[in-house]
């Protein structure tokens, strides 16, 4: 989304002073289903892991935040 104006600012600024601002939408049925699975399938994925499986996770992690790969991030090197 591109950056507003100055003018853009102030007449959204104007419009939420008088009431006169659009609505936002109310969320679908939809879409509240997406996001109540969503909020708990992280949980649940992690319940299933492994340790190893959640070790290998957080080196490829590690490794693609340090934008190396993942052999070269240390993750042969791990103290089991």
């Amino acid at each position: 989304m591109p950056k507003k104006d100055f003018s853009q600012v102030a007449f959204d600024v104007v419009q939420r002073a008088t009431g006169e601002a659009p609505k936002t939408p109310e969320p679908t049925a939809r879409q509240e289903a997406g996001r109540k699975g969503g909020l708990k399938g992280g949980k649940a994925r992690m319940e299933q892991l492994t340790t190893e499986q959640k070790r290998e996770l957080a080196m490829r992690g590690v490794a693609s935040r340090k934008n190396a790969p993942a052999d070269k991030a240390g993750a042969s090197q791990v103290k089991k």
